[in-house]
């Protein structure tokens, strides 16, 4: 008999599907605000355990799987909407949201 994936050789649950099954359960019972606060928590804890280096990497690594996944076009059309979402938003120049960026960035610099 082949393994589907959700039994394993000794007619046990498998560990993919208890995940899964556990994880629709969680679901029923919760509500968008408490993923919303766990996903705060794992954030803050990765940021406690982890450096600027591992940030670097991790940015680094989905910048190169984006940039292989998506082509010219892609990122015209999301530098576009972007623009857009900029000129609609609450009238910061250009030239002020740089020096407010780059001000930013100094202080993490620092």
């Amino acid at each position: 008999m082949a393994n589907n994936n959700s039994t394993n050789n000794n007619g046990k649950m498998s560990r993919e599907e208890a995940g899964r099954l556990g994880g629709k359960a969680t679901s029923k019972n919760h509500d968008k605000e408490f993923y919303q606060e766990i996903g705060q928590k794992g954030g803050e804890s990765t940021s406690d355990s982890h450096g600027k280096a591992f940030y670097q990497e991790i940015g680094q690594k989905g910048g190169q799987s984006t940039s292989n996944s998506h082509d010219k076009e892609f990122y015209q059309e999301i530098g576009s909407e972007g623009g857009k979402a900029r000129s609609n938003s609450d009238g910061m120049s250009r030239e002020e949201a740089g020096r407010k960026g780059g001000q930013a960035r100094s202080k993490n610099n620092d």
